[in-house]
């Protein structure tokens, strides 16, 4: 009994490793689009923006045309900023005028002044995502959060930290 034992346990170690691994490539193809998206807006954040170091790399759809990724570090004066690089619905940047936008962040309004600014103005919510974005042509902070059982997007623009409009309310299911 014991020798039946030892014959099925490599081959069950076998199997298991077998299996995480089919399973990390799995994930590595369905993540390949968005890795290289990620990557192609890193490089055009360090040459056309000059950042030198990326801290932070966020993607932000609203809608069709509004595809980027919003990337925030330091440039060679050791100044910190966010860089907008527009992509199209195919994955690629979109280049032309607007491709890439950059904005020192002391020139804005950073995410610990938004944070705050929605504190004192939205008190008991629940902030399930804040990220940099565009809408409707501004560069903004789109703020998803929950109150009282309802989901809502609302928007800052980045260089104030002032509202657009009266945000969203998600319908109830």
């Amino acid at each position: 009994m014991l020798k039946k034992r030892r014959k099925w346990l490599p081959l069950g170690i076998s199997l298991v490793l077998l299996l995480l691994f089919g399973l990390s490539q799995f994930y590595a193809y369905i993540m390949k689009d968005q890795w290289n998206e990620r990557n192609e807006a890193r490089q055009l954040a360090r040459t056309q923006a000059g950042l030198t170091e990326i801290t932070k790399a966020q993607k932000s759809i609203w809608d069709e045309n509004s595809i980027y990724w919003v990337l925030t570090g330091i440039n060679d004066a050791g100044t910190e900023l966010m860089v907008w690089v527009r992509f199209t619905t195919e994955g690629k940047p979109a280049g032309g005028e607007n491709g890439v936008y950059a904005e020192e962040i002391s020139k804005g309004t950073s995410e610990a002044q938004i944070r705050d600014k929605i504190a004192r103005e939205l008190p008991g919510i629940t902030i399930k995502r804040l990220l940099p974005g565009v809408y409707s042509g501004e560069y903004v902070w789109q703020l998803f959060y929950k109150k009282d059982g309802r989901f809502y997007y609302s928007f800052y623009r980045f260089s104030d930290g002032s509202a657009i409009g009266d945000g969203y309310s998600l319908p109830i299911r």
